[in-house]
């Protein structure tokens, strides 16, 4: 009965992604210069979106988006060649109240100018992966604007792994803050950041007008420590640091950590460090203890490892394994120590009885004398028995 019920399920899924491939016609678009996009209803995320999809069309130029169907609710317009992305992207009219998702990856965008996404105010998610966004401190060729993501006053979701022109690690660190400022991005939940060559953050507030994010996603980048500050938000709730350049954590940075997670706070924390050239040394046996103790999550503890330099050679090693080797070796240390003290003391004992035999002689035999009585009455006791 069960699996005939599946089977119906299955049917009635499969019947309805027909329907909806058929609705899905390109007149749906409501113009030729959409012709080659995919306009209709798909599903995404478990719901059913209204999705414009235009991947990989060589689109030059952004002037279609002015002409979007009132009815979007999701833009995938990915793989062309964009490489400015102009103030008003969407018109200059707020026709496209129901558009949530909008991805844009893999365009060449260079430029992005400022109030690009106005009057798009209910967009959720935006995806600018694999650009080549450019952030230049030069008068003449500036491309940072403050308020480039301006009105996106729900925006909840900010990818931006690898968004950014190689070699600005520097600049983008510096102008990230003011960004964020400027963008009022007061209800941005996840924030993607990997592979932009960060090597480090001059504000350590460059988060702190992010006031509900919760995810911050920092892997494969430069950074060499903890050095942004991560109190200010109070529902930080997974911070990714995996695959950067942290050779140790201080004692201040294990403190800050566990200040976010109980007693300190009813929430949870989880954090991601592996892939880090920590070195092998004091801090990192620091880092071993606390693992043990923390209330901190900390994926994938056994793929730790601390770089050894011997002889001129550097080693990786697991960093479990080498706590508790070097644990190991404590262990049978104390242990041969422990033998080696009961041999001495049970050598002096016998040295003290050897030197002294004739005060220990005459000290015991009345005790002798005493347990021999004792015996030859029991003995008698019990033959007359």
């Amino acid at each position: 009965m069960l699996s005939l019920k599946m089977g119906n399920v299955l049917t009635l899924w499969t019947f309805l992604g027909i329907l909806l491939c058929i609705n899905a016609r390109v007149d749906k678009c409501g113009t030729l210069l959409l012709d080659g996009c995919f306009c209709g209803q798909q599903y995404h995320d478990d719901q059913i979106y209204f999705i414009v999809n235009c991947t990989g069309l060589g689109f030059r130029n952004t002037d279609v988006l002015k002409l979007l169907p009132e009815e979007t609710e999701m833009l995938v317009f990915t793989g062309n060649h964009i490489s400015t992305l102009p103030t008003n992207l969407f018109g200059e009219e707020n026709n496209l109240k129901r558009l949530k998702i909008i991805d844009m990856s893999n365009n060449g965008i260079h430029d992005i100018k400022g109030k690009a996404f106005h009057h798009v105010p209910n967009v959720t998610r935006l995806l600018l992966n694999h650009n080549n966004i450019s952030i230049s401190s030069d008068d003449e060729h500036n491309f940072h604007h403050p308020r480039v993501f301006s009105n996106l006053y729900n925006l909840q979701e900010l990818h931006l792994t690898n968004a950014f022109q190689d070699n600005t690690g520097a600049a983008l660190a510096d102008d990230l803050h003011d960004i964020f400022v400027n963008s009022n991005l007061t209800k941005l939940y996840k924030l993607h950041l990997e592979q932009n060559e960060i090597k480090g953050f001059k504000d350590e507030r460059v988060f702190c007008d992010l006031p509900e994010l919760h995810d911050i996603y920092l892997g494969d980048n430069n950074i060499p420590s903890l050095n942004f500050d991560i109190q200010c938000l109070p529902k930080l709730r997974y911070l990714d640091l995996e695959n950067n350049n942290i050779t140790s954590f201080s004692k201040k940075d294990l403190a800050t950590f566990d200040r976010k997670v109980p007693p300190f706070r009813q929430a949870s924390l989880i954090i991601d460090i592996a892939g880090n050239p920590f070195k092998c040394g004091d801090a990192v046996r620091e880092l071993y203890q606390w693992l043990k103790t923390t209330n901190v999550t900390v994926r994938h503890p056994e793929k730790l490892q601390c770089l050894q330099t011997k002889h001129g050679n550097n080693y990786l090693l697991n960093l479990m394994t080498l706590a508790e080797t070097k644990s190991a070796k404590v262990s049978k240390a104390l242990k041969v120590l422990l033998v080696i003290l009961v041999v001495i003391l049970v050598t002096l004992i016998c040295a003290y009885v050897y030197l002294k035999k004739e005060s220990v002689k005459n000290r015991l035999n009345p005790l002798l004398e005493a347990v021999t009585r004792k015996v030859q009455y029991t003995t008698i006791e019990s033959q007359e028995v």
